[in-house]
């Protein structure tokens, strides 16, 4: 940190007050970097629990730009990335207990994602920010969205009324396996309209990614060309003739491209020094046209191709308008008050035919048979967020909070046919020739009261206790509808069904510390994480029952909701800084109980994704980092996470599978999970190890940096080896750059995955449909593949 290519592994008190304007001023070591995720600026090597800090200049140095890059440098954070289409799935200290997913994750409330003090699970780009701090463990007694995992808090460089400031950066790249370049374009200003008391503060980007996955077997015409030319198999196929490629089907290149634009405006009014109003507006919007996924090699595809019948684009945009009031009470205590407002609207397509297929309606029959299903989700936020703050000085230091949060989601879902001769006999007119669609409402409204109490026994040894009560209340409402066996076209057109659930319940936290000496420190924290439940995103069931020929793709009552989790969290970690700073030395060992899992599964009518309750888990294991600097412009930082995250009882009947592609009519299988059943979707072992040096050429510094990064093997689901799934190797990646660099300008080349690794980072779908489905090729098993060797220019001008 500060000029070392490594985050600071650090750990912190539970001491809390607003973020100072430019909290986390960095310098030549890790402890001068301030952080404030105990909501009181404390420095980095003097918190006692666990967080890792990345400063600005790791940001920037190594090309830093969302939360996907994250992982490479935090030790018990697991991040796949999947691409632009969602802010991919992010694991901590391996709390996951679902499938992996080669689209990733939109939302996902076992952790908080902060945008300054806005919690909103995105991946907006890392501009102007003046940290990132990534805390490992439950946050309810501090922070307003209670965690289950932890949080990861982007804290944004604020308006600064007394200069003038001004920057843009720019950066070129090539990239293996696309047929374009890549370029990034971004600038920020800084106004001081009334001097000492008004300011405005800009930063705005673009984002052009070629991408790499190129669509090979696109229908041209959907119900008119044959998405499998060469007649029906009783083997699977490897390759579709030549002649019958060009009649029905062509390619389109690189369609997981990213075009992102983002921007991030406040107005800060500095009323007087005790006294300030912080207004934020953010927007970001981002479009691509495929995912960052293969099909295993079905039909011929190759590592970086996708066979999917169709084009899969995109859309994402998120908006963010917050206030935020500082207020300096007396010598007594400081009031932190922000309200929020979040909007977050996906629009998705996708190759619905393998879904179809599995149905067993016989679709198969129609030759040119395809299918294409579209999302469209909204999700808004409306949060509100108070905290007291103590100032007064003494032994005892407090925080109290309440928050309140409401956040409302709607979803809506159609599956077309294209040229399916049944659709004449369903619903007419059905123009769009919708085979099903649906709808789905829900609001999950959560109220907190939070704080933590802290007592210094000497001025080396503390005691805090921390509580948080809370209740929410959770509505889901939706229905369903199957065109073709003679219901309406809308889902609207049908009274709605649904249901409300109510919890309430409370967590709590334990820490102490003792500084043996300034630079050794000893901690430990024992505390309760919590995850309310909500509503899964599925239309409910109508009962009784339609029965065959009939498709009942719903929720039953039992599968509306899901009920919450918690965990019980126990660490012991040291801080050393040794041999006069030149060694600093961080090590944390966990172990965490987790029970009432929220666990993906799929309903019993139609198989759809759903989340549920099952079983207990345990995760136990340690994280560590170091800085050396033996001498002058020489820094060698690494880190290493161990995580050891499995089930501690048998779950039955909860891994949702298909049976074999060979058995037809296909037909679902649940199968159990046991104990001992490793956590998919995070790695046990991962670790980096890099070295920087700078030295003085020209009037400023040349800079180079050196990184290798390693990600060990991942399961993809719950009992992988009985359940059809897979096993992912662990692979090392390679990185490096050469910068020159003065008080104004930047110039320098970089490379990432210098030696061109391919490697697998998550699957969708299991090996149970690998196969025919009556002589159709199933082509719907997806592995997520990792950017290939990137290299390019950057450059940098600061005013």
């Amino acid at each position: 940190m500060g000029s070392t290519a490594f985050p600071a592994f650090a750990q912190m008190a539970p001491e809390a007050a607003a973020d100072a304007p430019q909290a986390a001023a960095t310098s030549e070591d890790n402890s001068a970097i301030v952080v404030t995720a105990t909501r009181r600026a404390t420095s980095l090597q003097d918190v006692p629990i666990n967080i890792a800090a990345v400063s600005a200049e790791q940001l920037s140095r190594q090309r830093i730009d969302d939360v996907r890059d994250i992982a490479d440098f935090t030790p018990g954070v697991t991040i796949a990335d999947t691409g632009p289409g969602s802010a991919g799935t992010i694991v901590l200290r391996g709390l996951n207990a679902s499938d992996t997913d080669t689209t990733g994750a939109t939302y996902d409330n076992a952790l908080g994602v902060y945008l300054g003090e806005v919690p909103l699970y995105y991946d907006f780009k890392m501009l102007d920010l003046n940290r990132v701090e990534i805390l490992l463990g439950p946050q309810g007694t501090l922070y307003g969205l209670g965690t289950l995992a932890g949080a990861i808090r982007n804290i944004p460089n604020r308006p600064d009324p007394t200069k003038w400031e001004a920057a843009w950066h720019g950066r070129v790249y090539g990239k293996n396996e696309a047929s374009k370049a890549g370029y990034q374009l971004d600038g920020m200003i800084n106004i001081p309209i009334v001097k000492d008391h008004i300011a405005f503060r800009s930063s705005t980007g673009y984002y052009s990614d070629p991408g790499f996955i190129d669509y090979p077997l696109l229908v041209k015409t959907p119900g008119v060309s044959n998405p499998q030319p060469d007649g029906f198999a009783t083997v699977p196929p490897t390759s579709i003739s030549q002649a019958g490629y060009d009649a029905n089907l062509y390619r389109r290149k690189d369609l997981n491209f990213e075009k992102t634009f983002t921007t991030r405006n406040q107005l800060l009014f500095q009323v007087t020094d005790d006294l300030s109003v912080d207004f934020t507006y953010a927007y970001q919007h981002t479009k691509t046209d495929g995912g960052q996924y293969n099909s295993d090699g079905v039909l011929g595809t190759g590592k970086y191709e996708s066979a999917a019948r169709y084009a899969e684009p995109v859309d994402r945009q998120a908006h963010l308008a917050s206030m935020e009031i500082n207020a300096h009470v007396g010598e007594v205590f400081d009031v932190v008050a922000t309200t929020a407002y979040t909007q977050v609207k996906n629009k998705r397509i996708g190759d619905n035919t393998d879904l179809l297929l599995d149905l067993d309606y016989d679709y198969e029959t129609f030759p040119q048979f395809t299918s294409w299903n579209e999302s469209e989700n909204t999700r808004k936020q409306f949060n509100q967020e108070i905290r007291l703050v103590s100032t007064h000085g003494g032994p005892f230091s407090w925080v109290v909070g309440g928050f309140f949060n409401e956040q409302k989601l709607q979803a809506d879902y159609r599956e077309h046919v294209p040229g399916h001769p049944w659709v004449e006999f369903g619903t007419q007119p059905n123009p769009d020739e919708i085979e099903y669609a649906s709808f789905n409402r829900s609001k999950v409204t959560e109220k907190a009261v939070f704080g933590e109490g802290t007592f210094k026994i000497t001025p080396e040894w503390q005691v805090t206790a921390g509580g948080r009560y809370f209740s929410y209340t959770s509505r889901v409402s939706g229905r369903a509808v199957t065109p073709l066996l003679g219901d309406p076209i809308s889902p609207y057109d049908l009274a709605p069904a649904g249901g409300t659930t109510e919890k309430s319940g409370g967590v709590w936290k334990f820490n102490t510390s003792y500084k043996f000496s300034p630079g050794l420190m000893l901690y430990a924290t024992y505390s309760k994480g919590y995850r309310i439940g909500g509503p899964n995103t599925v239309a409910p069931c109508v009962l009784p029952l339609k029965p065959p020929p009939f498709q009942n793709v719903c929720a039953l009552p039992n599968e509306l909701q899901y009920g919450p989790d918690s965990t019980k969290n126990l660490e012991v970690g040291i801080r050393a800084e040794l041999f006069n700073r030149k060694l600093t030395l961080n090590v944390n060992a966990f172990s965490i109980d987790w029970s009432g899992i929220q666990v993906a599964s799929a309903t019993v009518n139609g198989i759809v994704g759903i989340t549920v309750n099952g079983g207990k888990a345990k995760s136990e294991g340690f994280d560590a980092s170091f800085q050396l600097r033996p001498i002058d412009g020489l820094s060698i930082q690494g880190t290493y996470s161990y995580t050891n995250a499995r089930l501690t009882e048998d779950v039955p009947a909860i891994i949702a599978v298909n049976s074999p592609a060979a058995t037809y009519p296909s037909r679902p299988i649940q199968l159990d999970a046991l104990k001992g059943d490793r956590l998919p979707g995070s790695t046990r072992n991962s670790g980096s190890l890099g070295v920087s040096y700078t030295m003085p050429l020209l009037g400023g510094d040349l800079i180079g940096d050196w990184t290798a990064t390693y990600r060990g093997d991942v399961v993809t689901r719950l009992g992988w080896d009985r359940a059809y799934g897979d096993k992912l190797p662990g692979f090392v990646l390679h990185r490096a750059s050469l910068t020159w660099q003065n008080d104004t300008f930047t110039i320098g080349a970089f490379a990432n995955n210098i030696f061109n690794k391919f490697a697998i980072t998550a699957v969708s779908n299991d090996r149970s449909r690998v196969g025919l489905n009556d002589g159709v090729v199933l082509r719907y098993l997806r592995n997520t593949v990792i950017t290939p060797r990137t290299f390019g220019l950057e450059f940098r001008v600061k005013y």
